[in-house]
């Protein structure tokens, strides 16, 4: 995920009131797929909620049952991104090892949960725009609370000698955004887990100018990553 530029000294985040999130009803899980799938193919303007009620076999006012707009819809889209990711596989920040080491594992669950989730992501991305001042704002904080996060690892890097890097809130961004941008093109048929490496590359290597080894710096990603039940999904 990326931030705006208002993201440079954020406070952290603050998000008690919003619920935790709950498993949802079969049908309800139904219609978000069915939604995000509309939103990314035809854009969110030209979706109405009768197309994603037959989608899924209901009448139209059945499925104000479920959600009381399509705005809503996108709303819920939208969390599936971000607050997964902060509740998820961010949460490898707080593993122990050196901040090159768990960016590494963060790039690693980032791939996953894109390549995992790619609709969701090119929905969240083309659309956002969409959602109300109250919905956006709730989106936005998770995504400069995420930035945030990160930006905090790559200082703490640079500061020690690992990172090379001038700015480390642009090469946080840079980090972020290259690897969002998997959304765009990759299919089921992809090998993630080599997708993971060579975004590791690019981003540790390439963004950060880490001079360490990327092998080791690869494995103990995977390492990590697997440990927390974070795996890439197998090629299909």
């Amino acid at each position: 995920m990326t931030a705006p530029e208002s993201a440079e000294n954020i406070a952290p985040l603050h998000l008690a009131s919003e619920p935790a999130p709950k498993k949802k009803p079969s049908r309800r899980d139904e219609i978000v797929t069915a939604a995000a799938q509309f939103f990314a193919e035809r854009g969110y303007h030209d979706v109405g909620m009768r197309d994603v009620a037959e989608a899924v076999g209901i009448r139209g006012a059945s499925l104000y049952n479920h959600f009381k707009s399509k705005e809503e819809i996108l709303f819920e889209i939208a969390l599936i991104v971000v607050r997964s990711s902060v509740d998820g596989y961010m949460t490898v920040l707080d593993e122990p090892g050196t901040p090159a080491e768990r960016l590494a594992a963060l790039s690693r669950g980032h791939v996953i949960h894109v390549a995992s989730r790619r609709v969701e992501y090119r929905v969240v991305w083309t659309e956002v725009k969409a959602l109300s001042t109250e919905h956006r704002r709730t989106v936005d904080d998770y995504m400069r609370y995420y930035q945030r996060r990160v930006r905090d690892v790559v200082m703490a890097g640079a500061r020690k000698g690992e990172f090379k890097v001038v700015n480390p809130r642009r090469a946080s961004v840079a980090l972020m955004d290259m690897i969002n941008g998997i959304s765009g093109w990759f299919t089921p048929s992809m090998d993630c887990d080599e997708l993971a490496d060579d975004y590791i590359r690019f981003g540790i290597g390439g963004v950060l100018h880490y001079d360490g080894d990327m092998d080791d710096l690869c494995a103990t990603a995977t390492r990590m990553t697997d440990a927390m039940g974070f795996v890439a999904p197998r090629a299909s």
